[in-house]
């Protein structure tokens, strides 16, 4: 598609960077057929190297920016994460307290499911049944009502199994215990120390500057994506609008004590969750643990929504972060992130893409 030929908004403080990433990405979105991207590599809070690709809006021919609104799909759970944490900090929730203790209207099913079980997808919860309508509007409260008559798939703690019905509930948990819609929680808590001026929940109604469309494949060709009804894009499974800018100063805030003041908080999020067998599995709080084929310590999450896929990469120790947003369903951001990150310091290939 020759949208692709064309690059926007690059910035590059940094004159080492590979020549080639400009062509490997261009490539990729030919190959994969995608309309527009943004990527940027961070390290030690700066931007190294970040460009906009491609269309936002392709019937309209507006170009990708790092200004550009993408949808973050389920990499949202991490800002719904940091903000249990918040509350953990400031001692107003445990993590091994069953949320019953929270959340009185519960089920009784749900006596043994802690807080921890909900963040690290353990707690048995499901995702969305295969007869959901998601062009029937419904509410927080209503949705709520229906994840409680959905039985557990397993004892809590057993396993791992990815619940965006677990991360729906921590938003509930929020508003519990704050008063607070779980997203004004992120924007006065998260979003505004951190200066991150243009992230918010998603909202079809409202203007969103720079806003892109997403879209899908069929039969090869690209559509634009379903629509679903407005509201299900309210919960806390991963709903939100984030532009480049604003996922740097969520990577700096990440690097601080700006949010979260112990690093054993830090430390919680970004540890395998122990199962009840004494087993782990490399899932934190709203973060998947990875390595460095050096042993780097890894933290990411893919998300996917609405013709929108994104990816985010985390070296730890070495502060090198990659993040990388696209507007089609069918992208494959996690293999486009994860060579990005290896161009940029072949000492920083993920061991898990040895593993594939």
């Amino acid at each position: 598609m020759h949208a692709t030929s064309s690059s926007h908004g690059a910035t590059a403080h940094d004159t080492n960077v590979r020549p080639d990433i400009d062509e490997y990405v261009r490539t990729e979105m030919k190959k994969q057929k995608i309309p527009g991207l943004s990527l940027v590599i961070i390290q030690n809070n700066h931007i190294v190297y970040g460009q906009g690709y491609g269309y936002s809006n392709i019937e309209h021919k507006i170009p990708v920016k790092l200004e550009t609104m993408f949808q973050s799909g389920s990499m949202g759970k991490q800002f719904v994460a940091m903000a249990i944490m918040i509350l953990v900090e400031r001692e107003d929730i445990e993590l091994d307290t069953p949320i019953i203790e929270y959340i009185d209207d519960a089920p009784k099913e749900w006596k043994h499911i802690t807080v921890r079980h909900l963040l690290t997808h353990t707690a048995g919860t499901t995702d969305y049944p295969d007869d959901f309508n998601y062009r029937e509007d419904i509410t927080e409260d209503e949705m709520f009502e229906l994840i409680k008559t959905i039985p557990l798939d397993f004892k809590p703690g057993k396993q791992y199994s990815y619940s965006n019905l677990g991360y729906i509930t921590l938003g509930v948990l929020i508003h519990r215990i704050t008063g607070e819609f779980y997203g004004d929680f992120l924007e006065k808590n998260i979003f505004q120390p951190l200066g991150m001026k243009a992230a918010r929940v998603i909202s079809e109604s409202d203007i969103v500057l720079n806003r892109a469309s997403g879209y899908t494949l069929e039969h090869g060709k690209i559509k634009n994506q379903e629509w679903v009804a407005p509201s299900l894009n309210t919960f806390a499974d991963g709903a939100l609008y984030l532009n480049m800018y604003d996922m740097v100063k969520w990577d700096t805030g990440l690097n601080s004590k700006k949010l979260l003041k112990d690093q054993t908080s830090f430390d919680e999020m970004w540890s395998s969750v122990t199962l009840n067998d004494n087993t782990t599995y490399p899932y934190g709080f709203g973060w998947e643990l990875d390595e460095t084929v050096d042993g780097m310590h890894v933290v990411k999450h893919r998300g996917a929504w609405q013709g929108f896929e994104t990816m985010i990469i985390r070296v730890l120790k070495a502060q090198v972060t990659v993040v990388v947003f696209a507007n089609l369903d069918e992208a494959d951001v996690g293999e486009i992130a994860s060579h990005l990150l290896e161009m940029y310091d072949s000492r920083f290939a993920l061991k898990s893409r040895d593993d594939e």
